[in-house]
């Protein structure tokens, strides 16, 4: 059974991102219930009984008939990888040189970077996710959307390692309809540690990162 990962700090401790009010009924409301309907898709079904979350996304049929799955699967996948990808220690000096280098590589500078993935999130149309992925084939980083809770995994080769949901239950208290204050304020409180730790053991690996059923994520050799 899948469950709610627990954090890894205060729920007002991110308060130059979010308030106390979103972390909780963003984490406790929305993202359990993604994991509640998870659960009862796949004990009603009798399908994915013994799956990991890499596996159902990479073994969803483009039909209606999992799109129930797919949409409950993404959503405890994606808020799980989004709850380790801030924090309300940020330094950039957690980034590596290896990453560093390889964002230069594809982006031309961190700035150029940071501009691309900010745009990206601002033109989601409605719900979705901005993403930050490694690419095994070509070995560069991608900027990429998705709609929903649709993640790139399903569709393609492509390892996520950093992204910001952009559904407006993530941010609307707060900043109402400013999206662009939101993003904003996202790049106070990335958590480069892990966003390194998930380029360098998961992604020049070509590995998925690896979300455990309760939501948590191995950092071995990464203390936190």
């Amino acid at each position: 059974m899948f469950s709610l990962p627990n954090l890894r700090y205060a729920n007002d401790s991110l308060d130059i991102f979010v308030d106390k009010k979103t972390m909780e009924i963003h984490r406790e409301r929305h993202h359990q219930t993604y994991i509640n309907n998870l659960n009862k898709e796949i004990n009603d079904k009798k399908i994915f009984l013994d799956f990991s979350l890499v596996e159902i996304l990479k073994n969803l049929k483009d039909d209606s008939s999992h799109q129930k799955i797919r949409n409950n699967t993404g959503g405890h996948y994606n808020h799980s990888l989004f709850w380790y990808n801030i924090n309300p220690i940020s330094e950039i000096s957690d980034l590596g040189q290896n990453l560093k280098n390889k964002i230069n590589e594809s982006f031309g500078s961190f700035e150029n970077f940071k501009d691309l993935f900010s745009t990206t999130a601002l033109n989601i149309f409605g719900s979705g996710w901005a993403w930050l992925c490694y690419d095994p084939i070509s070995k560069t980083l991608r900027i990429i959307q998705t709609s929903n809770q649709d993640n790139p995994i399903s569709n393609s080769n492509l390892i996520p390692i950093l992204t910001l949901d952009v559904w407006e239950h993530a941010y609307y208290l707060k900043y109402q309809n400013l999206r662009k204050d939101y993003i904003e304020n996202f790049w106070f409180v990335v958590d480069w540690k892990n966003v390194n730790y998930f380029y360098e053991n998961y992604a020049i690996n070509n590995l998925s990162i690896d979300i455990k059923e309760d939501g948590t994520i191995n950092l071995t050799n990464n203390k936190q």
